[in-house]
């Protein structure tokens, strides 16, 4: 009774993970879960079963490590108009619930869409003021949410005199990133502050 439970959660796992629009935590919770079903084939003497659910977990291992080790060639294009109101179109329930207070068809005078090699990653719409930018929206699409996106254009907006990036409000879920990326609470909002690079 409980060891085929176990079986039932091992399979659940690998079957949620294919829900999951990142890559990331696809391959995290679809190793988790053949690792729980590898158990359970082993404890019900099913070889062939375990042996492919433990070819699973390496392969997926192999590609965490891909993904955190690999460089991605990313770059900055500024961009407005009819593109931007394409890309909110696109990624539209995403930034609503990300970024609520943003409007489509506002202005915003620092405009960036972030490309990985010719993809679209994420894009980037603030206000600035004198030397540090208010943030509108910080986006990255689901398969670039390992934070390499937001290093690379903290990086470049540093490269480009911005030394303060600052979030009035938040959500929890984008909270948690901007967290991680380094923004901290002050006078009631997340701010984080950019090193300009050391020059060569």
């Amino acid at each position: 009774m409980y060891l085929e439970l176990i079986g039932y959660f091992g399979s659940l796992l690998v079957v949620v993970s294919m829900l999951m629009t990142s890559v990331v935590r696809l391959r995290v919770i679809n190793a988790i879960g053949s690792a729980i079903f590898t158990g359970y084939a082993l404890a019900i003497r099913s070889y062939p079963t375990a042996a492919m659910n433990f070819a699973l977990i390496c392969i997926n291992i192999y590609n965490l490590v891909g993904l955190f080790r690999g460089k991605k060639d990313y770059s900055v294009v500024p961009v407005d108009g009819a593109f931007l109101r394409y890309l909110w179109d696109l990624y539209a329930d995403d930034l609503a619930a990300l970024f609520p207070q943003a409007a489509r068809d506002a202005a915003y005078p620092c405009a960036y869409v972030v490309c990985c090699d010719a993809t679209v990653a994420g894009f980037f719409l603030g206000t600035p003021a004198g030397d540090a930018i208010t943030v509108a929206v910080d986006y990255a699409t689901p398969a670039y949410r390992d934070c390499s996106l937001g290093a690379f254009l903290y990086d470049h907006l540093a490269r480009q005199n911005v030394r303060e990036l600052r979030v009035e409000s938040a959500t929890d879920r984008h909270r948690a990133y901007l967290t991680r990326m380094g923004f901290a609470p002050e006078d009631g909002r997340l701010v984080k502050r950019l090193v300009p690079p050391a020059r060569q």
